[in-house]
């Protein structure tokens, strides 16, 4: 197995790890208390990487301020959305949901750039929507908040994507990190404290949140390594592995268990989605769990591959939770 797809497998797997994580401290936790400590414990290691030539206390230096400020926005809504729907659905389910992003990312594009769009890719999108509506089925069960809050996190993470897309090239690492930071430890410090959710952590729910932040760091590395030593066209498929250990999470350790139709739904999301990104003439762009503007401090990281096919910007966060998107674009 060539590295770039074993590092790329690994990270996707410890990313998953957290999530599953994060479902289990739902249970002590108020999705404020996850979202704030989660963000607190993963910028330990985030302020030893100072980006080259760039300094942390210059953060606040930015060049568009107001598509900085909106992602932060989207960026902290999205986080609370996605541990909402982790703690309150199953795993698979809310997975599939958030894998709506690159649906929503398209629809962003072709309304807010006026990008193109071919009719083989408009299909392979309808086929992972209607994945979607096989998994969730929509009438024939009972919806619940954390179906709608997996979706709203989709719609965010197309959101950041999209900004990150226009401004990525004229910010600082810095400031893209350091608004969004900013942004979910100030607005989840304040919810902590309005909805009086805030206490002192067992050493148990600390455990859990150091262990997420060391899996996510970690994760990150190897999300690094993978989109070094192979090519965005074959790292951006394996997302979908989390598919897989959603499901196996969810079986193992909360006793979630789709059924045969789920099961068809899961298939054809995976399906339609890696085909949509093995599509001919695409530039894939990814933000690996966008966070994720996701669950943390992230490591943005920008890297131009010698195929015109590939042209790639990478974010990957350092602690779980966050929006699992991934578009591309014609």
């Amino acid at each position: 197995m060539p590295p770039g797809v074993l590092f790329a497998l690994s990270a996707y797997a410890l990313y998953s790890c957290c999530d599953a994580i994060i479902k289990g401290l739902g249970s002590g936790l108020s999705v404020y208390e996850i979202a704030f400590f989660t963000t607190l414990f993963s910028l330990l290691p985030a302020l030893f990487m100072t980006p080259k030539g760039e300094s942390w206390l210059q953060f606040w230096k930015v060049r568009n301020p107001a598509l900085l400020h909106l992602r932060g926005v989207s960026g902290v809504i999205g986080n609370l959305c996605i541990i909402y729907a982790f703690v309150s659905i199953p795993l698979a389910e809310a997975y599939s949901l958030a894998f709506l992003a690159p649906v929503f990312i398209v629809f962003l594009s072709v309304w807010l750039l006026a990008e193109k769009v071919s009719i083989p890719r408009w299909l392979l999108l309808a086929a992972s929507f209607a994945g979607v509506l096989i998994v969730v089925r929509p009438g024939f069960r009972e919806l619940s908040l954390g179906h709608l809050t997996a979706v709203a996190a989709a719609i965010c993470g197309a959101v950041t994507t999209s900004i990150l897309r226009r401004i990525a090239k004229e910010e600082s690492r810095a400031s893209l990190i350091g608004v969004a930071t900013v942004y979910i430890l100030v607005v989840n410090a304040v919810m902590m404290i309005i909805s009086r959710s805030a206490h002192w952590l067992t050493w148990q729910e600390a455990v859990g949140l150091l262990t997420i932040s060391g899996l996510g760091g970690t994760a990150n590395l190897l999300f690094i390594a993978a989109t070094r030593t192979a090519p965005a066209s074959i790292v951006a498929p394996f997302q979908y592995s989390q598919i897989f250990w959603a499901i196996t999470f969810g079986a193992i350790f909360y006793k979630e268990f789709p059924d045969f139709i789920g099961y068809c739904g899961l298939l054809l999301i995976v399906v339609a989605g890696v085909l949509n990104l093995f599509s001919s003439g695409t530039s894939i762009r990814f933000f690996s769990r966008l966070s994720p503007g996701g669950a943390g401090p992230s490591l943005l990281r920008e890297a131009t591959r010698p195929d015109k096919s590939a042209d790639t910007v990478l974010e990957a966060p350092i602690a779980g939770a966050a929006e699992a998107g991934s578009g591309s674009e014609r």
